[in-house]
């Protein structure tokens, strides 16, 4: 059974602020999203298994641990998950990196997918999906749906910073399987669901593109 994890550390919530301030510019809102990914990382990564080596010191014989060689990929939802993928990558650059193109129907509020490409052995691997905003969860269910249809991921977790109640209903209601991690789970969606009260939107602001 997955569970919810919401990263109340303090580092996390000074930063998510920040990305809150509508006056805060493209340049560090970019940069912040970056930072709270890689402490995300820090803690969704928390459990991966890792082994005993000996290492030599300039002093003497350590025994010290090393990860035990679990295949990791990070799957970004297009386009303002690729915000969070290069701090990922600089903590586990060993990691793979997919992509899934979704766009949300501005009427039906429905996710639909324009592009798809993974590593070939996406299926042995633990999955990372990737996104900033998780408002109705129709985008994060579709990804994750794809990744065990098309490509038989069976090992999924999903990361957000910030999420709606309602998202977090819904990808835990159609796959009960998969962990979330949030920064924080906000008050609501709004009548053109959005995250309310959110920080906008996160591509817009990640790419400048409004």
């Amino acid at each position: 059974m997955g569970t919810l994890h919401i990263l109340d550390h303090p580092l996390i919530q000074h930063k998510l602020s920040i990305l809150r301030d509508k006056n805060t510019g493209v340049k560090e809102f970019r940069e912040v999203v970056g930072e709270i990914s890689a402490l995300m990382c820090y803690e969704a990564t928390r459990n991966l298994p890792t082994v005993e080596v000996e290492v030599e010191t300039p002093v003497a014989v350590a025994k010290t641990r090393v990860l035990s060689g679990k295949k990791l990929a990070i799957v970004p939802i297009l386009r303002a998950g690729l915000g969070m993928v290069d701090a990922m990558i600089d903590l586990i650059p060993s990691a793979k990196v997919g992509h899934i193109g979704l766009y949300r129907d501005p009427e039906t509020h429905e996710p639909v997918e324009y592009y798809c490409k993974m590593p070939p052995d996406i299926s042995e691997r633990q999955v990372f999906v990737v996104d900033p905003m998780l408002a109705t969860g129709g985008s994060a269910t579709a990804a994750i749906r794809l990744l065990k249809e098309k490509y038989g991921c069976r090992n999924i977790t999903l990361m957000d910073i910030i999420a709606a109640p309602e998202g977090v209903q819904t990808v835990r209601r159609d796959h009960p399987d998969v962990d979330i991690f949030v920064a924080s789970v906000d008050e609501r969606l709004d009548e053109n669901a959005y995250i309310t009260p959110g920080l906008g939107d996160a591509g817009d602001r990640i790419f400048g593109t409004k």
